[in-house]
């Protein structure tokens, strides 16, 4: 009886070599690199590319195979300082507020919740957030698009109330920035603009 690696290689398509250890885990999944500097980094990465392919730089179209991404994103950090600059602006005026930041995917990179805050606040202020990236656009201005199509309330993790601001970096949304808590989303909506206004936007 021949040995399973016997049978292994009696199966194996001829001429195609194994690949080496190395080699599989290179070509297996997607190779990532993080660069931050200051508030932004910049993340580069490409999947199913030969190891030894060059590197190419990402055009203006969609990439195709093996070419490069490029997107740019908040630091943790930063997200950190723009979270507690909007808390600090609502205590000014002695409001109780919770803060979220998400990144541009919508994923939640800090939320912090204000002493006294409503319980609704934090899950309010998250989808602020995320709205507010999503259309690279202030909620409050996204609250007028109801009039004209109503049903995009109904898109899930959205929430069409003053209080998200979104975060811009060469000409395209980063983050977004959501506030609830206060009694309007007016003022929800400026301690959200204290937030962006620590990143320089």
């Amino acid at each position: 009886m021949r040995s399973s690696r016997t049978r292994a290689a009696a199966t194996r398509p001829q001429g195609r070599r194994p690949l080496a250890p190395r080699t599989r885990l290179l070509t297996g999944g997607a190779l990532l690199a993080v660069l931050t500097a200051g508030g932004l980094g910049t993340a580069y990465a490409y999947a199913d590319a030969p190891a030894a392919a060059p590197a190419k730089a990402a055009s203006a179209s969609a990439p195709g195979k093996g070419e490069l991404t490029r997107t740019t994103h908040l630091t943790l950090a930063a997200a950190t300082e723009a979270a507690q600059a909007a808390v600090a602006a609502a205590e000014k005026e002695n409001q109780h507020v919770s803060v979220a930041v998400v990144d541009r995917n919508g994923t939640t990179l800090v939320a912090l919740r204000g002493d006294g805050a409503g319980p609704q606040s934090p899950e309010s202020a998250a989808r602020k957030a995320f709205t507010a990236v999503s259309w690279n656009a202030p909620t409050s201005e996204l609250v007028k698009r109801l009039a004209q199509t109503p049903n995009l309330k109904d898109i899930p993790g959205t929430l069409f109330l003053g209080g998200g601001a979104p975060v811009a970096a060469q000409g395209g949304p980063v983050a977004g920035i959501g506030v609830a808590g206060a009694p309007s989303g007016d003022l929800d909506e400026k301690y959200a603009r204290a937030g962006v206004a620590t990143l320089g936007h």
